[in-house]
């Protein structure tokens, strides 16, 4: 009778994803260029819309990498103003001698270089007006303004976290493709769950647990995440993200 050695089946779906990654980055390779920056439609006309809004929007990362990790951002417009501020880290920013950290006037809803985005939570009025000056003061305090790096970061989802964990109107619970939004610092092992409805110990970002209402139960290693949510029930694994009901 032939054993087969768990070690082996592994190793051996690992080999099969990375075979399919190299594959797709070579023939279905888009130009950063030209790849689609329209908006997605899913923000409210800011012409038309006077009330304050605040919006969490997550999209997957530009080529392979998308496979394995998302990119999000925030979207903040104040009360009267015509016009949205996008808060986010991005890697070129600090290669061109800038802070990683990015505040501009944008689109809300920008596809992430051809990807869709993905709208996590969305505040209007009174609670997005009360939850504005508490994005901007953690924005400015960011830690880690000065650095980034992909694994296990701090990156684009080590900041939005940071944001999150910060501003109690924002209940978002980031998916496990989020890869980065463990790291808490390198002096900084436990923090509430950026949903603020739980708790988490983490070690770099590398190794990291997570228990929280919203969050369910998260065992992060190497800074994948695997999990499984109560209410509602779903599986939540790296590349492919959650399977089970939709979250809300």
């Amino acid at each position: 009778m032939i054993r087969l050695n768990p070690a082996y089946i592994f190793l051996a779906i690992l080999a099969g994803v990375a075979l399919f990654v190299v594959y797709d980055a070579k023939y279905n390779y888009v130009d950063w260029r030209t790849a689609n920056r329209s908006s997605a439609g899913i923000a409210p006309n800011p012409r038309l819309e006077k009330q304050a809004v605040v919006q969490v929007y997550t999209a997957r990362t530009y080529n392979w990498r998308g496979y394995f990790a998302v990119h999000p951002w925030i979207a903040v417009k104040k009360r009267n103003q015509n016009f949205y501020t996008v808060y986010q880290v991005t890697a070129w920013n600090l290669r061109s001698g800038q802070g990683a950290v990015s505040i501009e006037r944008d689109l809300p809803d920008r596809y992430w270089y051809g990807n869709r985005p993905r709208l996590l939570q969305s505040l209007t009025g009174e609670a997005a007006e009360k939850a504005i000056p508490a994005i901007e003061k953690a924005a400015a305090a960011y830690p880690y303004a000065d650095r980034y790096k992909l694994w296990p970061g701090p990156n684009s989802n080590s900041f939005v976290a940071y944001i999150l964990r910060r501003v109690p109107e924002l209940t978002v619970e980031l998916p496990p493709t989020a890869i980065g939004k463990d790291f808490l610092g390198y002096t900084v092992f436990h923090a509430p769950t950026p949903s603020g409805t739980g708790y988490q110990v983490s070690i770099l970002g590398a190794v990291s647990l997570t228990v929280g209402l919203k969050e369910g139960i998260e065992l992060g290693i190497l800074g994948l995440s695997f999990g499984l949510d109560l209410y509602p029930p779903a599986i939540k694994l790296p590349i492919v993200g959650r399977i089970g009901f939709p979250d809300f």
